[in-house]
């Protein structure tokens, strides 16, 4: 999959038929001794806490990104939850009230940010 000098393409062609596969998963080129590692390491189906299936290769990114468990913040108070119970969590948790530090009124966490513009 590289571009080769036309001098060394035969010796090249016959040095990769003998040491490199292509991965039946990827496509990648593997040199052979590293096949079994490689389709272990990177494509051996594995489950998430969430039970979704998925490569192993592609774990990472699904528990960072896309796991409906995967940690997040509530942005009203900090607490640690799993991005599903996210939503839920900050509808309770914004409509908690402080008071405000220049008009003493009481505001909703939510329209907290909001409200200089309106407390004047």
């Amino acid at each position: 999959k590289k571009d080769i000098p036309a001098v060394n393409f035969i010796i090249h062609e016959i040095h990769c038929r003998r040491n490199i596969e292509i991965c039946p998963y990827c496509s990648d080129s593997i040199p052979k001794s590293e096949m079994k590692n490689h389709i272990e390491a990177e494509h051996v189906q594995v489950t998430c806490k969430c039970r979704m299936k998925m490569e192993s290769s592609l774990l990472k990114e699904h528990e960072a990104s896309s796991c409906p468990l995967r940690p997040v913040l509530c942005q009203f108070c900090d607490i640690q939850l799993a991005f599903s119970k996210l939503q839920e969590h900050e509808l309770y948790c914004g409509a908690r009230t402080e008071p405000c530090g220049r008009c003493g009124r009481h505001v909703l966490l939510r329209e907290l940010q909001e409200h200089p513009r309106a407390c004047g």
